[in-house]
């Protein structure tokens, strides 16, 4: 993959104008409360597919050769990325096969049919992302379908950036951007954006001790493998590539990883504080600061919260429990 330079970021910004929406930046008075510093949430869960993964797949699937647009494209998501996917193959109307796990939220896969139509055929597999994601590259092999990658792309990590750019905008002066992390294009893209205008500035990464590569692999800077369980944050699961985690150690500063019953506490509060239905994997940076793994205290900390997209019982069971 070829690593994404502010330009192309902003070369992403300018093609997303009209198409994703330009999210709200705003300071969490609560959060910043009991975190000791001023705490600003960006609501990538109000994007149309209810999370950042329209900016990259948009741009990505708006990329592509006329060649590749005929043959068809095949991609494997937890859920989100799926419906940028969708809804860009509608427009295009290019033939997309999905693959999704098993755990993906019934929500998520309504939401896939309903924005891609007939364009989108949706294939369920056993297992988790990573058995997804073998699934329907192996489909590419077949039928010589172009794989969209839901992370290691040079435009999916691009128009991911764009929440670093915009975050950024507007508000200059943050000293900190807390970014959930799964296949690793939100971090690696919004570090590429942030860094170029503020260099000294942390990007921290969180995930689940359910599911945590990042941190497994952090410190030697080479892919290691994991155990994985049930997580309410299933938009983070799976493995990393070893191309993203090289990316990582040169724009990245740090990953964390919470606990499940503190992912289910930042989704109470962000739904009794703010009213906003956030998914376990919007909701992990807020987590990671209710629970004192990461500190805001003298800061001005940035965290995005990535997607709304968690099923009603799901989110009934979390809010009844805290």
């Amino acid at each position: 993959m070829i690593w994404p330079e502010m330009r192309d970021v902003l070369r992403a910004a300018k093609f997303l104008e009209g198409k994703a929406r330009r999210t709200p930046t705003e300071e969490s008075a609560d959060l910043s409360e009991i975190a000791g510093g001023r705490v600003f949430l960006k609501w990538e869960n109000m994007q149309p597919c209810g999370s950042f993964k329209i900016r990259g797949s948009l741009n990505k699937m708006f990329h592509m050769s006329e060649g590749e647009r005929k043959r068809g494209v095949v991609t494997a998501s937890s859920g989100n990325h799926a419906q940028g996917v969708a809804m860009a193959a509608k427009m295009l109307g290019v033939r997309a096969v999905v693959f999704v796990p098993s755990v993906c939220p019934i929500t998520k896969r309504k939401a896939i049919k309903r924005l891609g139509g007939d364009t989108v055929e949706l294939r369920v597999t056993e297992g988790l992302y990573d058995e997804a994601e073998a699934a329907a590259k192996e489909l590419s092999r077949t039928e010589g379908l172009t794989y969209v990658s839901s992370y290691e792309d040079h435009y999916i990590v691009s128009g991911a950036g764009t929440v670093g750019l915009e975050m950024l905008l507007d508000e200059p002066e943050l000293d900190m951007i807390v970014v959930p992390t799964g296949g690793g294009g939100l971090i690696t893209g919004i570090a590429t954006a942030a860094k170029a205008l503020s260099p000294r500035i942390r990007i921290v990464g969180v995930q689940s001790v359910a599911s945590m590569p990042w941190v497994a692999s952090w410190q030697s800077g080479r892919v290691v493998d994991v155990s994985y369980s049930d997580t309410l944050a299933d938009g983070l699961t799976g493995g990393i590539p070893q191309s993203l985690l090289d990316l990582a150690r040169v724009r990245v500063d740090d990953f964390i990883a919470v606990e499940e019953k503190d992912i289910a506490g930042a989704i109470s509060f962000l739904h009794k504080k703010h009213h906003q239905v956030v998914e376990g994997a919007g909701a992990i940076g807020v987590a990671a600061l209710l629970s004192g793994r990461i500190s805001a205290v003298g800061r001005n900390v940035g965290v995005v919260i990535s997607g709304g997209n968690i099923d009603h019982e799901v989110l009934m069971r979390v809010l009844s429990e805290n």
